[in-house]
């Protein structure tokens, strides 16, 4: 058994390592082909680069294992330049008005839907979006070279930004089950990176439970909840599927209009049927 986790100790760094471009590769490439995001959350991104950035400021304070650090900066870029595909592929507004605002189409609004703040990661325009990152990397920046030189603040300081990413990070999955569970369908969201999600967890769990080098409490109780998240996102995969064989050919209605003839009687005439 020995051998084995030697082994699990070289292979789980750097499948984590790599694990951004494994996971969210596909994602990004089905948006730029077909030219639309919809059914994609925009609240993965924003989740995944906030909660690296803390990371990669967390560091410094806890000097955990390397991989982890090499990670989040690879999950910055990816995450980088899967915003700017999502973006760029928006669907259209409705022509009803009204979803102009909303950046990403919904295909039906559910319980679990409220309003955001100034319409927080909502916004029409791609610039709020880059201005809010910028602004969060300046703002770690200046706290960590303001705090990093008082001794008596900066581990504080340092494990409440650790502990807050990794909280952040654990709610991952979560956009993507209320906007699967909203629309009752898991089209829009790759197989693939629920696959790599959940071959991530596995790798990581026995990593987190086996590893000599230094990994914190706060990495293992917000790896298994998301565990747990993703998870539930394979069971609604598999109740939902992708939408794209949902087949409603038997749910039939024959409407009747009344049509007025010329001796001034009405009569009843089958229109076509119509699917609902």
């Amino acid at each position: 058994m020995g051998w084995f986790t030697s082994f699990t100790g070289y292979l789980a760094p750097m499948f984590l390592i790599l694990s951004p471009v494994f996971s969210y590769s596909d994602q990004a490439y089905s948006m730029h082909r077909t030219k639309s995001s919809a059914g994609f959350s925009l609240d993965i991104p924003l989740i995944m680069l906030a909660a690296s950035f803390l990371r990669v400021f967390y560091y410094p304070g806890a000097r955990f294992d390397k991989a982890l650090l090499i990670q989040s900066f690879l999950m910055i870029l990816i995450q980088l330049v899967l915003l700017k595909i999502a973006l760029d592929h928006r669907p259209p507004p409705s022509s009803k008005g009204g979803e102009a605002a909303i950046p990403f189409a919904r295909a039906n609004d559910g319980v679990w839907e409220m309003p955001r703040p100034f319409n927080f990661w909502q916004w029409k325009s791609p610039k709020p979006y880059w201005q809010f990152i910028l602004c969060l990397f300046i703002g770690l920046t200046v706290g960590e070279l303001l705090l990093a030189p008082v001794p008596s603040i900066y581990p504080s300081y340092s494990s409440f930004i650790g502990y807050v990413g990794l909280a952040i990070e654990a709610t991952l999955p979560l956009p993507q089950i209320l906007s699967n569970a909203r629309s009752r369908s898991c089209k829009g969201f790759r197989l693939s990176v629920l696959v790599s999600w959940l071959l991530g967890d596995g790798m990581k769990m026995f990593w987190f439970f086996t590893a000599t080098s230094t990994i914190p409490v706060a990495f293992k109780i917000c790896g298994i909840f998301q565990a747990c998240c993703d998870s539930f996102l394979g069971i609604q995969y598999l109740m939902y599927g992708n939408g794209e064989d949902v087949d409603i050919k038997d749910h039939h209605v024959s409407e009747y209009s009344l049509t007025r003839v010329a001796s001034g009687r009405e009569k009843r005439s089958p229109i076509t049927e119509r699917k609902i």
